[in-house]
């Protein structure tokens, strides 16, 4: 027979390299893809999505019970958790300042000084550290931690319009990486990357988080806005060109579907497979529509999402 040439589509662009963890700290790439996800016989893909896996400086009162037990005592001890999922399979270890909430703790950046160090020496393996997300919390304890962190090159946020002045700075000073946060919107993530190169952050230093929407919960319009972000970034924009980072438990996990046990069809089934299918199926969909670095929250979650990865890369 006689040979068929396979057509290919070939891009002007490239997704920005992000490298996570310094001074001795174990490092992660993301990003560097010239093409759409996974076909690599249109270009390249030096990096493979990486995995985090999310901890709090506290132990969590609004988690569904089986995602608890799954974890057991450890939530009790940020440091102890996050020797716990490196074991799991994390590649990275995002902390959520979770009691520094008005309407948690309300603690400062005296203890978000304190959890940093405390995780930092636990695991060698790059950290991720997001606010409590009210803009006068985050502006105090952000820079704590970033002082805390210096020269280990964590990624950092939330970082929104209202506050992306003091993220910036503290990254700049302290050698990180940005998380800027935006609504689901291509053109609002777009600004929101404008506004921290504008500001001085080297574009490497970005992770760009269009907000998650989890399965059933707006997947289709969080997809349909990621597939958008990286045909502009490989299409040659360079503002929509960052490595992109989901935060999937978050989102998958407050779902009724994930965390209601009574009140429900029989035909649903078991309530702690069923959250996991909910994050497993919501992550393995963002990966198809460009997530680089997704955040997970389950043991299992990380364990299927992985092997997927693995498979997706050949």
């Amino acid at each position: 027979m006689p040979s068929v040439d396979i057509p290919t589509e070939k891009w002007t662009g490239q997704i920005h390299q992000v490298t996570l963890g310094a001074g001795g700290r174990k490092q992660v790439t993301v990003g560097g893809e010239t093409t759409l996800p996974f076909l690599k016989f249109d270009g390249s893909i030096p990096n493979k999505p990486a995995v985090a896996i999310e901890i709090q400086d506290c132990a969590p009162a609004d988690w569904s019970p089986t995602l608890l037990s799954a974890w057991g005592d450890v939530v009790n001890d940020p440091a102890a958790w996050a020797k716990k999922a490196v074991e799991y399979g994390a590649e990275a270890i995002m902390l959520n300042l979770k009691s520094a909430h008005p309407d948690e703790g309300n603690t400062g950046a005296a203890e978000a000084k304190a959890v940093t160090d405390k995780v930092l020496s636990a695991v060698d393996v790059p950290l991720l550290v997001i606010g409590p997300g009210v803009v006068e919390k985050d502006n105090e304890v952000l820079p704590a931690v970033s002082e805390a962190a210096r020269g280990q090159r964590i990624a950092m946020g939330n970082c929104e319009e209202k506050n992306y002045r003091t993220t910036v700075a503290v990254c700049i000073a302290d050698g990180h990486v940005a998380i800027p946060s935006s609504p689901v919107d291509l053109n609002l993530a777009k600004q929101l990357n404008i506004l921290l190169t504008d500001a001085g952050l080297p574009i490497d230093s970005i992770l760009m988080d269009p907000t998650t929407g989890a399965l059933g919960y707006g997947l289709e319009y969080t997809y349909s806005v990621m597939e958008r972000l990286r045909l502009a970034g490989l299409g040659g924009d360079k503002m929509t060109a960052m490595p992109i980072i989901n935060n999937v438990g978050a989102d998958a996990w407050k779902q009724k579907e994930a965390k209601v046990s009574e009140g429900l069809p029989e035909t649903w089934g078991d309530m702690e497979t069923r959250g996991i299918m909910w994050e497993e199926q919501t992550a393995i969909a963002l990966l198809q529509a460009g997530s680089n670095l997704l955040v997970l929250r389950h043991p299992k979650s990380v364990e299927k999402v992985s092997a997927a990865i693995a498979k997706l890369m050949g």
